[in-house]
């Protein structure tokens, strides 16, 4: 049995969980840049709190340390990722911290951006501040796992929902809906916290969705649209088309419909020819890669089966959402099913499980 003493007090825990929900409130709204959730107490008291602004700037510590209106000398800084220490769009956060007198700083962890990493440490130090590192690390790593998968692999961090019947369908003609309000809300969430949503052009057609985040007060965070049309199918009736203007919508196709081209560039679309994997599909880690070169962070997927199935088959997807409805959806000529529930299974893991007693249904999570 380990009897190495904690460093870190219940006070310090405490603390830190408010700054790692601080950032987590406004984790996928800050752009490029990471989520950082921050604290300021002195005398055991919270003296001032910062988040990373939208879009990623300001910095959380920045905020932080300009929202107070108390004297900052003698100050301990509670803060969810270690402070930049670089010039960039903005000065380094480490440069107000020694200039406000914050006398300790406790972060989660290291930032993996080698411009950062463990230097902050030293310059602090430096400085005679102490600085405490490693407090509720885990937590933090669980946060931070889109932007250490955007920082290691140049590539979105990938969620995908799908919502299925009790008799494992997606698609029924004549049925609208299989899931209910409160999964709904779910969906929104989702759209809310990812810059991106993607679904395939025979989504489009059956569904004829918006693809817009419709919780009250956050229609602005509605996602940008990527459609994946390898035939350019896209019904020029449809909300999607009827609403693109430049730069709102993307579109991967592999078609020479030169015609439907001219129409789709003339409305805004942005076009990428891709190249297609050997399925006959077009190739979606080539789709990932433009999308992460083009600035998308964080990717939602509301794919049908086949869009799913080669995702989960490849482990592209980071977390998956599988929405199961207590509903039996009648089979008929047009049907579409779930076919990766095996492969799911094999390849991921259940963290968790989401049920409520206003919700008829279930919500698993599964992580690659």
């Amino acid at each position: 049995m380990s009897t190495k003493k904690d460093k870190f007090s219940i006070k310090d825990k405490n603390y830190m969980k408010l700054a790692i929900n601080l950032a987590r409130a406004r984790k996928g709204l800050t752009g490029e840049n990471p989520s950082v959730g921050c604290l300021i107490v002195k005398d055991d008291k919270i003296i001032s709190i910062g988040q990373t602004g939208y879009n990623g700037r300001p910095h959380a510590e920045s905020n932080a340390i300009n929202n107070s209106f108390q004297d900052l000398v003698g100050a301990k800084m509670y803060v969810t990722l270690e402070p930049c220490n670089h010039y960039g769009k903005t000065p380094p956060c480490t440069k107000s911290i020694i200039k406000s007198g914050i006398k300790e700083v406790f972060y989660s962890i290291n930032d993996i951006d080698n411009k950062v990493k463990g230097k902050s440490f030293k310059i602090l130090s430096n400085k005679k501040i102490k600085v405490k590192r490693g407090l509720l690390k885990e937590a933090a790593k669980d946060l931070y796992d889109s932007y250490i998968k955007n920082r290691t692999s140049k590539l979105p961090y990938v969620t995908a929902k799908i919502a299925v019947s009790k008799n494992k369908l997606i698609y029924s003609k004549g049925t609208k809906r299989i899931t209910d309000k409160n999964s709904d809300k779910i969906t929104h969430y989702l759209r809310y916290k990812n810059d991106s949503i993607m679904i395939s052009s025979k989504t489009l057609n059956i569904d004829n969705p918006k693809l817009t985040c419709r919780l009250k007060g956050y229609n602005k965070f509605s996602p940008k649209r990527i459609i994946l049309d390898k035939n350019l199918d896209i019904k020029l009736t449809s909300y999607i088309f009827q609403s693109a203007k430049k730069g709102n919508t993307i579109l991967f196709y592999h078609s020479s419909n030169t015609k439907k081209i001219k129409v789709l560039k003339k409305k805004g679309f942005i076009l990428i020819k891709t190249k297609l994997n050997n399925e006959g599909l077009l190739d979606l880690k080539v789709v990932l890669k433009k999308l992460f070169s083009l600035g998308t962070r964080s990717l939602l997927v509301e794919g049908g089966d086949k869009i799913s199935k080669s995702l989960i088959k490849n482990r592209l997807i980071d977390t998956f959402y599988l929405f199961q409805s207590p509903k039996i959806l009648r089979v008929n000529k047009i049907n579409q099913g779930f076919t990766s529930f095996g492969i799911l299974n094999g390849k991921y893991k259940k963290v968790s499980k989401i049920t409520s007693k206003l919700a008829k249904d279930n919500i698993t999570i599964y992580k690659r």
